[in-house]
């Protein structure tokens, strides 16, 4: 009862981190752990938990979905998919051990983007179009971090198009949700098909995450963007801090 109290209140938190900014996972992760279950489960678990919001924010930015450095969205979304299951089969054939010592450094490295990622994207725009084939491979392996673990694939994607010359992060911010949501969704299918989900679990957290994303979006509005970024960043910071010395201490 307390554990499904508490996985609610943590997809609640998570939801409206990511309709207000993103880093949801940094609070539906650790708390689906703090419960009992294992890091690659909870992985899984959580992706789940967390998608229906990601299916929402997709449905109200689909009229500006667009082309990215002269790539259509069809490739690119089929491309996204492909790395999208060959992450979530990795994700799937990593031993829990293993994935606990490499989860300090995947936060690290989502925290580090969540830190620097908008400010990294508006530096490295330039006007360079890439050949189809480097696209290509750049978007392969952020949908393959996308289903491997996903945190801050969003921000990472916007960087990437913004140094491959793909405009200005405005402009692309509604192909990058519908691209990680893409991402997303076929992990999902693998985890489901592979019996990844830990279901009692993410019904409580999905629930949460519901509501919070809606609430989120409605705070969104009034809340001052730099509040919501500096609570973000310390979210993401102590989770880290939290999963290094979990893992090396």
């Amino acid at each position: 009862m307390y554990d499904n109290i508490l996985l609610f209140l943590a997809g609640l938190l998570a939801g409206s981190m990511n309709a207000l900014a993103g880093g949801g996972s940094f609070v539906s992760l650790p708390a689906l752990i703090s419960v009992g279950v294992p890091s690659v489960a909870a992985n899984a678990t959580s992706t789940l938990a967390l998608f229906p919001g990601g299916m929402a924010s997709s449905w109200v930015y689909r009229d500006g979905v667009r082309s990215v450095c002269g790539v259509n969205v069809m490739p690119i979304a089929i491309v996204t998919v492909m790395g999208g299951v060959a992450g979530s089969i990795l994700l799937l054939l990593t031993p829990s051990r293993i994935f606990d010592g490499i989860l300090p450094w995947l936060l690290l490295v989502a925290t580090l983007m969540l830190a620097a990622g908008p400010r990294l994207s508006a530096q490295l725009q330039t006007q360079a179009r890439p050949s189809v084939l480097v696209f290509a491979m750049v978007q392969f392996f952020l949908g393959l971090y996308g289903g491997y673990f996903g945190g801050a694939v969003g921000l990472m994607m916007l960087a990437a198009w913004s140094a491959l010359g793909g405009g200005d992060i405005k402009s692309l911010n509604p192909t990058r949700m519908v691209m990680v949501t893409a991402a997303n969704a076929v992990a999902v299918v693998v985890f489901v098909l592979a019996g990844a989900i830990v279901w009692q679990e993410c019904i409580a957290m999905t629930i949460g995450a519901v509501i919070g994303g809606w609430i989120g979006a409605h705070i969104g509005r009034r809340l001052p963007s730099s509040v919501v970024r500096v609570v973000t960043l310390a979210v993401a910071f102590l989770t880290t801090a939290v999963f290094f010395a979990r893992a090396y201490l």
